[in-house]
């Protein structure tokens, strides 16, 4: 890499079951308003915006244009989109300025989860021809996936009832996050997954300003230099994964450069109990790293945003000086199907 790149802001929205009163242009304005506020930037002053969404989640083709109004109309942007999480709209971003063709970037996401079924939405990210026909839900392959780690000796029910409590606890802290404190673990829902060890269906968003070199430094206190970030994908059939394991997530991890030294804080999306359990063996996280700090996707997990919170978390422990070395990762579709990993780091002090 031939430029220094950092997050130098980061702002996401208080994360609630529903928000049927706003629309996505209503949900993003605030959090647009204050990740540029916290820089001292104008819409004029951004080289490059990106985001990322889902259509499915809106119900309508090309949503994402209506949430342009959210930017603002003037002046002209260059602009882009992802049908993704937006730490894939982050990536693009990243490799833009990396060109030379931008010095800072807005990266922002958002989803309303709540005017449909998400359970029922999700299952358009699976196999058309074999998978998809028998409706299996992202709730129920979650639960495949954990009755594979417990068959195969790698956790156990009580195991991943502490990983929710830790979760929810970590998030009292964490204001905008929408479960906090003590909530209990529940029934089951398909077994071996408890209510507790599901993520809560919400509304939300995020944004992040990215910046190069000097820019960076002029516009924030600490910088969290993007060291390095890869995203690497898992064959789309379940059936020739191996479950228990994430081959992609260690791969990114590997290329970001997250094994060349050790992380003292990792930002997890992983939105069942039973997969911080997959992620902490692919990325050989000891307990000596503070994993999900703000919660993670238990406490809050606003689809298409979720991903791009946990590098806007990440970012945010540099920036307070709370760690100087993090990590963040990000997925999207079933059972860990496709994996970003990106490592962070602030000035030496």
């Amino acid at each position: 890499m031939t430029r220094e790149i950092a997050v130098v802001a980061f702002a996401q929205t208080d994360h609630r079951r529903t928000s049927d009163e706003l629309s996505e242009v209503e949900l993003l304005m605030p959090v647009l308003h204050q990740v540029l506020d916290r820089t001292g930037l104008k819409t004029a002053d951004i080289g490059f915006t990106c985001s990322g969404s889902s259509d499915y989640l809106a119900g309508r083709a090309f949503s994402f244009t209506l949430a342009l109004d959210g930017v603002g109309a003037w002046p002209p942007l260059s602009e882009s989109h992802v049908e993704m999480d937006g730490a894939w709209a982050l990536y693009e971003a990243w490799t833009k300025l990396l060109t030379g063709e931008a010095d800072t970037a807005l990266v922002y996401a958002y989803g309303k989860s709540s005017p449909g079924s998400l359970r029922d939405v999700l299952t358009r990210q699976l196999d058309p021809y074999y998978v998809a026909p028998l409706w299996p839900d992202s709730v129920a392959l979650a639960a495949l996936q954990a009755q594979a780690l417990i068959d195969a000796g790698h956790t156990d029910e009580p195991a991943l009832a502490a990983v929710a409590a830790r979760s929810r606890a970590d998030a009292e802290t964490n204001s905008h996050a929408q479960l906090r404190g003590s909530v209990p673990h529940g029934d089951y829902l398909v077994r071996p997954l408890r209510t507790g060890d599901c993520p809560p269906i919400g509304d939300g968003a995020a944004a992040v300003v990215l910046a190069a070199g000097d820019r960076a430094r002029q516009l924030c206190a600490r910088p969290a230099w993007i060291r390095g970030i890869d995203h690497r994908i898992e064959a789309h059939s379940l059936g020739v994964r191996d479950l228990t394991d994430s081959p992609s997530t260690r791969l990114a991890a590997q290329r970001a450069g997250a094994f060349e030294r050790p992380v003292e804080l990792a930002e997890l999306h992983a939105p069942f109990t039973s997969q911080e359990v997959v992620l902490r063996r692919a990325l050989r996280l000891g307990d000596d790293v503070r994993v999900n700090p703000s919660g993670g996707a238990l406490a809050a997990n606003p689809m298409m945003a979720a991903g791009l919170i946990r590098v806007g978390e990440a970012a945010a422990a540099v920036h307070r000086g709370d760690c100087d070395r993090a990590l963040a990762h990000a997925t999207s579709g079933p059972c860990l199907q496709q994996n970003l990993v990106a490592v962070l780091e602030g000035d030496p002090r």
